[in-house]
């Protein structure tokens, strides 16, 4: 249990550490790719994302939708990628192959679909070189360029709004 609280406290320097680092440069190219973080805990309708994608006139097959669970034997064909909190080592350090490539992939968007605050989705969020950021949470607003402060249930609002600010930058 110690050591636990002593893993959390060394990943949330990790991301601490990213977020004082951060350059904000979000640039004016139009949006190709979008990646989707998601709590498994809170929203798991992976689809409305996909389907909202080609609503956008985005069809890039490099879109990507990845999910959260704080189940360590949770296992789902739903979702392209999932991970847990076993996937998460000491000082950020990430032990899944598959979401190291996720982070490491320059997405034009990210959009970080969650409102609780938790802190291995705050550190792919953080460490994610996607070029935008779009949050739901005011919990640490360094993570995020956008914030639509809506409730992971209320998917139709927030579409409305994050088609209204792509829009308004010019990135459609």
């Amino acid at each position: 249990m110690i050591l636990k609280a002593f893993k959390e406290k060394s990943n949330q320097k990790y991301v601490n550490k990213l977020l004082s680092a951060r350059k904000v440069a979000v640039s004016s190219n139009k949006v190709k790719t979008i990646a989707v973080l998601l709590n498994a805990d809170e929203f798991i309708d992976f689809e409305v994302f996909r389907q909202y994608f080609k609503v956008l006139n985005l069809t890039s097959p490099k879109h990507k939708i990845v999910a959260f669970t704080n189940d360590d034997k949770f296992v789902s064909s739903q979702w392209e990628t999932y991970f847990s909190p076993k996937d998460f080592g000491w000082k950020g350090k990430i032990n899944n192959t598959e979401l190291q490539l996720f982070i490491n992939e320059a997405y034009d968007v990210l959009i970080s679909y969650y409102k609780e605050e938790n802190l291995q989705l705050n550190t792919i969020t953080a460490a994610s070189k996607a070029n935008l950021k779009v949050g739901l949470s005011r919990n640490d607003e360094r993570l995020y360029d956008l914030i639509i402060d809506v409730k992971p249930k209320e998917v139709q609002i927030f579409k409305e709004e994050f088609k209204k600010y792509l829009n308004i930058l010019n990135k459609l």
